[in-house]
């Protein structure tokens, strides 16, 4: 099974876009309607077990202060505008479209910022605190942004959505931390790093592509309806990563050491989108589904992206230095 789960979030390229062409020809076939009731569990599922591998305490150690800070101002002053404006242009029409492309952009970093940055022979301990950082400021100023941005456009009411984040965030993050260290306690910090912490990611990958099936086949009859509407949403997705890419390249090329440079890009353009697929699925009901179709979009084109960006790392920063 841990073989299997394991296999399924490295291969999130081939998941789940199965997962959502499972998930379309089970709406065609089948009254979806019933599957409401799994999205609490399976959003659960998603949430508390990337939370239970979360280095917290990583947070309060110095010596990157520098791209901490130019790693939230690209998070919160930058990339959220772009995709606002990205969907006004493209989703002028559908409101709730535009609301997905925004909370694919609202909520930064998530596990897979660690990892890349591991595998591109970044600076560890800074994407970890990029991460945990990102992670809160995220969740506490979603509502805002959204509010802010497109109250206008998008029934949403402030109270329920910061209800629904702390029960889908807060919640798990407790849980989460007080796992790890029952974890620890009982069977060693080395058991739970090498062994047991291991097998979380694969079932927050579960807990992702249940989602995923769950809000296509809600959508189902729709996306049957107008398939081009999938190309459509891919365009401004396209358009934001590569911006993304290409302004945290910059920047971190020019103002931070290599290691806190590759720290940097996978900071910011990586974003958690399980969290903003249970926003949209849990706060905005039915018409949250639009916003679902776009992040399980978002999901594909960042996997992928992050994968090829690896592959170009040392053209961009040069070898890595080696350890002493």
């Amino acid at each position: 099974m841990w073989q299997l789960l394991g296999t399924l979030n490295k291969k999130l390229t081939v998941a789940i876009p199965a997962m959502m062409l499972a998930g379309i020809a089970f709406g065609l076939l089948v009254d979806a309607a019933f599957l409401k009731s799994l999205i609490l569990p399976f959003t659960f599922l998603m949430v508390y077990p990337m939370m239970v591998t979360l280095k917290l305490k990583q947070v309060l150690e110095g010596g990157d202060l520098k791209a901490q800070l130019l790693t939230q101002v690209i998070n919160f002053t930058i990339i959220p505008f772009a995709a606002f404006i990205a969907g006004r242009v493209f989703f002028d029409d559908n409101p709730y479209m535009a609301l997905g492309l925004l909370l694919a952009a609202l909520v930064p970093t998530s596990g897979m910022t660690i990892s890349w940055t591991g595998f591109a022979k970044g600076n560890l301990a800074a994407a970890v605190k990029m991460t945990v950082v990102g992670l809160i400021l995220g969740s506490l100023a979603t509502p805002f942004y959204v509010k802010a941005l497109l109250g206008t456009q998008v029934e949403m009411n402030l109270s329920q959505i910061y209800q629904q984040i702390a029960l889908i965030v807060f919640l798990p993050m407790v849980a989460g931390y007080a796992t790890q260290q029952l974890m620890i306690k009982h069977f060693g910090r080395e058991d739970f790093q090498n062994r047991l912490a291991l097998r979380f990611p694969g079932l927050s990958t579960l807990g992702v592509l249940g989602i995923v099936f769950i809000a296509m086949a809600l959508k189902a009859k729709a996306v049957a309806a107008q398939p081009d509407q999938l190309l459509r949403i891919c365009i401004p997705l396209l358009l934001l990563y590569a911006f993304n890419y290409l302004l945290s390249t910059i920047l971190g090329k020019r103002l931070l050491p290599r290691g806190d440079a590759i720290a940097l890009v996978y900071g910011t353009v990586m974003r958690n989108l399980s969290i903003a697929l249970a926003v949209a699925i849990n706060a905005f009901g039915q018409p949250g589904s639009e916003a679902a179709l776009v992040i399980a979009m978002a999901y594909i084109i960042q996997v992928q992206s992050a994968a090829w960006y690896v592959k170009f790392t040392t053209r961009i920063f040069g070898p890595a230095e080696p350890q002493s």
